[in-house]
């Protein structure tokens, strides 16, 4: 997973040839291909994926071309390189990728959520919008679309609809820390603040290397009046993480609801 793409979660990178059992690729395509060719495609493959660990997303998309230019009908090498753009914010070309993809692919859900996430990158929400809806026409099971899904309504204001799909995404996957988080910040939004501070304590007893829960909870048991338990969960939350320092980053990047932004401020200027 992309590490700065915090919010933006559910970047998938396809299998080299498997995605063609479900995708408009014939079988008679590959078995023009000796096995041989197949067998280097696959080693290639690897080593993008080993870059791609490594963030080395440059040296990824040598390698995912080097696959486009040799098996042109995959649609999972068009995706995959979509994402080693979207990693180099290169939005624009990361989406032509996306779109290659789909044009191969139209009936598979990945490329649609990746470009998706592309789309909410560049703030173009009911694009965005409209790719999460396509996946979860796809996929009524998919948590990833259900998360993000959420993003861009939190981002349109709309902290009710965007609970209901953080929700749904917990129901699906009740591991699914990210989409507790989210849960957690609109609940806040929402003005159940003590069911928040419950839900926030829960993630960062259960995962205490997640940063953005601890923040949140930070923000929250500040105004609550519990300065202590604040001032503890930061000096954690600093260690892990020191973006939350910089309100911009939490407002723009990490899209905080405007309540816990302005508890955040609240405890950052100790008023």
């Amino acid at each position: 997973m992309i590490r700065w793409l915090i919010v933006l979660i559910g970047i998938c990178f396809l299998s080299f040839f498997n995605i063609n059992q479900v995708a408009s690729v014939q079988a008679s395509e590959l078995s023009s291909f000796t096995q041989q060719q197949l067998n280097q495609g696959e080693e290639t493959a690897q080593k993008a994926l080993q870059e791609i660990e490594q963030g080395n997303y440059l040296q990824a998309e040598v390698y995912w071309t080097q696959l486009i230019e040799q098996f042109p009908n995959n649609p999972a090498v068009w995706s995959n390189r979509g994402n080693t753009r979207i990693a180099q914010n290169r939005l624009d070309e990361a989406i032509a990728d996306f779109n290659q993809s789909i044009k191969i692919a139209p009936q598979y859900p990945d490329p649609y959520l990746n470009r998706g996430i592309a789309y909410e990158i560049k703030r173009l929400w009911q694009e965005a919008l409209a790719d999460y809806d396509h996946v979860l026409a796809i996929n009524a099971n998919d948590a990833v679309a259900y998360n993000n899904r959420g993003n861009v309504k939190a981002a349109q204001g709309l902290w009710q609809e965007a609970l209901n799909d953080y929700q749904k995404a917990v129901e699906i996957v009740p591991n699914f820390a990210l989409a507790r988080a989210n849960l957690a910040l609109s609940t806040y939004q929402l003005g159940n603040c003590d069911e928040a501070i419950r839900q926030l304590r829960n993630l960062v007893r259960k995962y205490p290397l997640f940063s953005d829960p601890r923040a949140a909870l930070t923000a929250a048991l500040w105004v609550a009046g519990f300065q202590g338990e604040a001032e503890s969960n930061w000096v954690a939350t600093v260690g892990l993480d020191h973006r939350y320092q910089d309100l911009n980053w939490v407002r723009n990047n990490r899209r905080w609801p405007p309540t816990m932004i302005e508890a955040l401020e609240k405890f950052l200027t100790l008023s």
